[in-house]
């Protein structure tokens, strides 16, 4: 009697590893300003400025608390989502995440 094998097809982003996603803190600006990533994936912020910043969530989602200037904070996206966030320190910094 043969041995029958069923392979199961799933989504292309089903079987994606994760990747990494970077915004650039700079000249007071978050770049890109819209980011859209996976679920399991890592956003980097990397502050690029002269003076500390902060990626914090309108929805408490994630709160990187004080960058200071040439370093980072990550965060992996665990939940879907859009959240909007801001720099606590600069208010009209604004930025949002999206995952999917």
């Amino acid at each position: 009697m043969a041995a029958f094998v069923t392979a199961t097809m799933l989504p292309a982003d089903a079987i994606a590893a994760p990747a990494t996603y970077y915004v650039v803190i700079e000249q007071m600006r978050f770049n890109p300003p819209t980011l859209t990533v996976r679920r399991g994936d890592r956003v980097e912020w990397a502050n690029r400025d002269l003076f500390a910043h902060t990626a914090s969530a309108a929805s408490k989602a994630f709160d990187s608390g004080s960058i200071a200037p040439n370093a980072s904070w990550g965060f992996v996206a665990g939940q879907a989502g859009s959240y909007p966030y801001l720099c606590n320190f600069h208010p009209t910094m604004r930025g949002t995440l999206n995952v999917r």
